[in-house]
Order: structure tokens, then C-alpha cells, then sequence
């Protein structure tokens, strides 16, 4: 009776050490994938009056009459183009749409 309490002892154990060892091998390779992903994630540092590029957005026009919203800045990428010449652009500005009385 006393050997087989033993073993059983001896054998719980054993478990709870398979289980710390588990549990610390997880802990390592989500530790280490982390890094592996951080080391991807560019830091991105935006000024007032830069140009930008919003992308994967749906394009929302808000009635408050400002300019102003918030983004995700993972959404936000610098914009490397050309510069804008007066002569050559093209303003179009949004409006409400205008209905026609149809009776």
C-alpha cells in the first residue's frame, strides 16, 4: 500500500514537471516569435503639414464642415511623389448632391 502511494506521488510528480516544461517552452517560443515580428514594425513618425497616404480605407465625407479626423497610423505611409505645380492640378471639391424636382 505504501509503494503504490509512492509511485503515485512519484508519478503526479512527473506530470507537473512535464507540465512546467510545457509551460516554459511555450513561454520561449512566443517570446521568440514576438522579437521575429517586432523586429518588422517600422517606426513611423509623421509631422504636421506632411504629406501622407491613407490606404485600405473606406472613404467617409463627414457633414461638420472639417477636415479633421482620426486614423490608424498603421494605415498612414509617407508619401514620396511628385510635388503639386499650380498650372497643372486639378481641384474638385465635394459637395452635397444637387436633386432635380422631378413631378
Amino acid at each position: 500500500m505504501e509503494t503504490a502511494g509512492t509511485n503515485r506521488v512519484n508519478g503526479l510528480h512527473e506530470l507537473e514537471e512535464f507540465r512546467f516544461q510545457a509551460f516554459e517552452s511555450a513561454r520561449l517560443y512566443k517570446e521568440r516569435m514576438k522579437l521575429m515580428h517586432d523586429k518588422h514594425i517600422l517606426d513611423r513618425n509623421f509631422k504636421p503639414g506632411e504629406l501622407v497616404l491613407l490606404y485600405n480605407s473606406k472613404l467617409r465625407l463627414f457633414s461638420d464642415g472639417t477636415n479633421k479626423f482620426t486614423v490608424n497610423g498603421q494605415r498612414l505611409k509617407h508619401y514620396l511623389g511628385m510635388t503639386e505645380e499650380k498650372g497643372d492640378s486639378v481641384v474638385i471639391s465635394l459637395e452635397d448632391p444637387q436633386y432635380t424636382n422631378e413631378e
